[in-house]
């Protein structure tokens, strides 16, 4: 795992196959989901060598159910007051009630996501409570104000965060960029046409950074990369 400062107070966790992302607030920190199931320790020591302490997570936002956002969580809600905040449409699925849909995939992207389930564990992640259920809109304390943007598509509960004050969007999964930096709509979609109007909503929002669930992040114009890539959008 790499540990890449975008702003201060804010820290790209990079790993194998998904990213996830510590916010520092003055009251504590912030991570928005977690990587596969064993990363807990990997996360705490990045934590720690960032002068901080596990016990200081205050919240754990989870953008939407899969096992590379979702597989640590059940271990990191029980570092000490860790709220775990999720989209209501993907809570089921977070808390191990229900299975979710699987994604509608296109020939090409098969053998993509056969090599990505190879670099994961078999084992399904454990289910973890879910204290706060989110819907569109809802802000939540830490960032200044961070707004819940849902982005349904990606699964029925992908959520967004967008932080007006320092112009930062975690996107989840419905955009991602490629190893040649190119932004696109993100794969293994279960609506991919819901998904694309999600991708549309995204990047209409006043975006200077935005963080992507896969693929590295975008740190100066987010907004104008974003609405550029919608152009190569099928209609919703």
């Amino acid at each position: 795992m790499d540990v890449i400062r975008l702003l201060p107070g804010l820290h790209l966790l990079r790993f194998p196959v998904a990213n996830a992302y510590l916010w520092q607030d003055p009251d504590g920190l912030t991570l928005i989901d977690t990587y596969a199931s064993g990363s807990a320790p990997l996360i705490a020591k990045a934590i720690r060598d960032l002068g901080h302490d596990p016990a200081d997570l205050r919240r754990l936002v989870l953008t939407h159910f899969h096992e590379d956002h979702v597989g640590a969580a059940a271990e990191i809600a029980e570092w000490g007051d860790v709220r775990v905040i999720a989209h209501r449409a993907d809570a089921p699925f977070i808390r191990g009630e229900t299975t979710g849909p699987p994604p509608i995939l296109a020939d090409w992207e098969r053998p993509i996501l056969e090599q990505a389930r190879k670099q994961l564990p078999a084992e399904p992640p454990a289910p973890v409570h879910v204290d706060h259920e989110l819907d569109d809109g809802d802000v939540l304390d830490f960032g200044g104000g961070a707004q819940a943007v849902a982005a349904p598509g990606h699964t029925p509960g992908s959520v967004a965060l967008h932080l007006p004050g320092p112009k930062v969007l975690f996107t989840g999964d419905t955009v991602a960029r490629t190893p040649d930096g190119s932004v696109i709509l993100g794969v293994f979609n279960a609506d991919p046409p819901a998904a694309a109007a999600s991708f549309q909503r995204l990047a209409a929002l006043d975006t200077e950074i935005a963080c992507f669930g896969h693929g590295e992040p975008l740190t100066q114009n987010a907004a104008r990369a974003l609405r550029t890539a919608t152009q190569n959008l099928l209609p919703p």
